[in-house]
């Protein structure tokens, strides 16, 4: 199933990302943090892609594995940055054979390797060119690109940002995902600048649970990512209780996810690091407002 079809559907969805192992010997263990994740029945699930490619091939078995076991539509991500025409091409083809429909168009980070490469000798620089060549390679497929409400970390200034998520959506986007947020007026303005600009494709925005104390600086330099004063003061109180945090994360990430849907905000995708138990519990935590009840 296309997740455009999912979308559009105008009812209220959750989603999981999950990430494929380094390893072959990790695979069964990501395998099953992932199965018990599909378990959940959420709408879709998305298969993140390594840096440099290094797990390209764990990408596209994970994804096939799930879809075919469980029957949840996957949405695979593919990268470019770091490769050449030829190993993107077939990548692209290795899903279309597979039964993958979706893919996740990114441009993805440079690998550390490559630091000192000169940019301008790479295939690609922009996820725009790889949108054109899988509308291309893979007509039918249904392709979501990656879009920043605090703006692109590269990004000269807002404006700049925008033009190219506008270009993007040109390409040929049905639909866009969202760098995590944890201030829903962030993703509310946003929303509101890029539709006053023509841009309307549903828009995900990512939920991303924090847990763990230590996950907070990670993500803002990841991202970039403003951290309201009110999830710092539960980090502050919390963080050195593993519990405690992992219960007042999830709590968080389920409020927000509750006020988007309040706000008509119908489909929410969440980065749930490969940990049924947070996947699990902001399900158990949205049971009757999604109508259903989980495993």
């Amino acid at each position: 199933m296309k997740i455009i079809d999912i979308l559009n559907r105008n009812e209220m969805s959750l989603s999981f990302e999950v990430f494929p192992p380094k390893v072959e010997t990790s695979f069964d263990n990501v395998l099953s943090a992932a199965g018990k994740i599909a378990m959940l029945r959420p709408s879709f699930m998305s298969v993140t892609y390594g840096a440099g490619g290094g797990t390209s091939e764990y990408t596209l078995r994970l994804s096939k594995e799930i879809e075919q076991k469980y029957g949840v539509p996957m949405l695979a991500h593919l990268t470019c940055i770091s490769s050449d025409k030829a190993t993107v091409h077939d990548r692209i083809a290795d899903l279309k054979s597979n039964g993958i429909s979706n893919i996740m168009a990114l441009r993805g980070d440079i690998p550390a390797d490559m630091a000192d490469v000169d940019r301008t000798k790479l295939d690609y620089h922009y996820a725009v060119e790889l949108i054109h060549e899988i509308k291309a390679a893979f007509p039918d497929c249904c392709i979501g690109a990656a879009c920043y409400p605090e703006i692109h970390p590269e990004s000269r200034n807002q404006r700049d940002d925008l033009r190219h998520l506008k270009e993007k959506v040109d390409a040929g986007v049905d639909f866009l995902t969202t760098q995590m947020v944890f201030d829903n007026n962030l993703f509310f303005n946003f929303l509101y600048k890029i539709r006053d600009m023509g841009i309307t494709v549903p828009v995900l925005p990512g939920i991303m649970p924090i847990t763990k104390a230590n996950q907070v600086e990670r993500a803002i330099k990841l991202s970039g990512s403003y951290m309201p004063v009110r999830f710092r003061t539960i980090v502050d109180r919390f963080g050195t209780d593993d519990a405690a945090m992992m219960q007042a994360g999830i709590a968080y990430a389920t409020d927000q996810i509750i006020d988007l849907y309040a706000n008509g905000i119908t489909n929410v995708h969440v980065y749930s690091m490969n940990k049924p138990e947070v996947a699990e519990g902001i399900s158990n935590n949205l049971s009757s407002i999604l109508g259903r009840e989980f495993a």
